[in-house]
């Protein structure tokens, strides 16, 4: 699924969809998005020396979970309910693509329990658990 297939699931629109590409399975996720060096969560952060927020990324891996979700009756926004165990284990810098895997663990409608993880070329790069209040019509 490309960009403007994402955008028919996620409420997101640019400069905040940070998944180029997902590929969908029962249930799970993988979604990538390649830091190309421009955007603008990289201004300022840091000058010289670009480094991907740590909450961008979980921003990413959040957008990577919210495709798992099965709205049927149409659009949906996505709220972030909690964030555990987060963990930030490298570096992501510009020319790097990230791929992330999502798996749904538990859900209690409206909420949603997942986890995700990052990788760069096969290296944990960031994990953690997340959950979600899911809003319909929105």
């Amino acid at each position: 699924m490309n960009r403007d297939e994402i955008k028919n699931i996620l409420p997101h629109r640019e400069p905040m969809l940070l998944i180029d590409e997902v590929m969908l399975q029962e249930n799970k996720s993988t979604a990538k998005y390649t830091v190309r060096g421009d955007e603008f969560f990289l201004q300022g952060h840091f000058p010289g020396n670009p480094v991907v927020p740590g909450v961008i990324l979980c921003e990413m891996m959040g957008q990577s979970a919210c495709l798992l979700i099965d709205c049927e009756e149409g659009k949906f926004t996505p709220y972030f309910t909690g964030m555990n165990n987060i963990k930030f284990k490298n570096k992501v810098l510009p020319g790097d693509t990230i791929e992330f895997c999502s798996v749904i663990m538990k859900i209690k409608k409206p909420f949603y329990f997942v986890k995700s993880v990052g990788y760069i070329r096969g290296k944990l790069t960031v994990c953690g658990e997340l959950s979600f209040a899911v809003i319909k019509g929105e």
